[in-house]
């Protein structure tokens, strides 16, 4: 009998094993989430010695005067500021500005702690990957300091001439066509040459919202935090350190995040400590979950 036992509960932990929802997607926002500032303001801005104040004021006069789109409108005027610099800026160049960008107090360590947490907490059953989806540039945010935590970064791109020269968009991503992402994370076509609209059934697919956490700092993510929560997923917000809360207390009685913390990423502040909750909470969904597909497979067989 005691060798049954033993044999029933191998099966059941092959089985556990076997249900494919262990992982967990933190899809963060960048700039104002995890850097305070815009990271142009810290890259091509001083390279160029463009004013940030004047540049964002004609930006959204272009957008308003054209009917544009304002993330086209910056990329757009950034572009012609590069062509009439004499400086040489092109794709590896803004790589290599990306080192400049700075962070919230302890963003830097948060990944590994927060890897290790769910290692530890889950003894490796529960996954978690890192994404970013930003309206910022790619070409930056791939020499970040912090890069190498992330699984996939979304972001806008440009298209560079002969001479390395960005000219005009590859890619735009806005704040509505943000969700397009967090779809392909759900549905794990992170391929962006391949469709996402695509039918897929719900059990199929990769990472389920409710296993997805989305952190914004404002307006800009309110598309992405209202489908992560009416999907079953979570979402935060955080406003920098001595900025007033009024944006946030806007986002939190409209039911766009669970809560809201000043953007400290540094141990044992309230971020973390919530955030960790929030964890330990969708770890017992998980295996929850994973006990009901095993139950359900052995029903289909009996």
């Amino acid at each position: 009998m005691a060798a049954d036992k033993g044999s029933a509960k191998s099966v059941t932990l092959r089985h556990l094993r076997d249900y494919p929802h262990r992982t967990i997607a933190i899809v963060y926002d960048f700039d104002g989430t995890l850097s305070p500032l815009s990271m142009q303001e810290y890259t091509v801005f001083p390279e160029l010695g463009i004013d940030p104040k004047s540049f964002w004021t004609e930006v959204k006069a272009a957008t308003k005067a054209n009917e544009a789109t304002e993330v086209l409108t910056y990329m757009r005027l950034m572009a012609e500021r590069i062509a009439q610099g004499s400086l040489p800026i092109d794709r590896s160049r803004l790589r290599e500005l990306g080192a400049n960008v700075p962070y919230f107090a302890g963003v830097e360590t948060w990944f590994d702690r927060i890897n290790k947490f769910v290692q530890e907490q889950t003894s490796g059953y529960v996954k978690v990957r890192h994404y970013i989806v930003s309206a910022g540039l790619k070409e930056i945010l791939e020499g970040v300091s912090i890069a190498k935590h992330f699984h996939t970064i979304f972001a806008s791109q440009y298209h560079y001439d002969a001479f390395g020269r960005p000219t005009f968009a590859n890619r735009v991503i806005t704040d509505v066509s943000k969700t397009q992402y967090l779809f392909r994370i759900n549905k794990g076509v992170e391929d962006l040459s391949l469709a996402v609209n695509d039918h897929m059934p719900e059990e199929v697919r990769p990472i389920p919202f409710r296993n997805m956490i989305y952190i914004g700092d404002g307006d800009t993510d309110v598309p992405s935090m209202t489908v992560t929560r009416k999907n079953g997923g979570h979402a935060f917000a955080v406003f920098s350190p001595g900025e007033k809360t009024e944006k946030c207390d806007a986002l939190f009685k409209a039911g766009r995040v669970d809560a809201y913390f000043e953007a400290d990423y540094s141990p044992n502040t309230r971020l973390e400590i919530f955030f960790k909750g929030l964890l330990k909470k969708i770890f017992a969904e998980i295996r929850y979950d994973s006990m009901l597909h095993l139950f359900k497979d052995h029903r289909a067989g009996s």
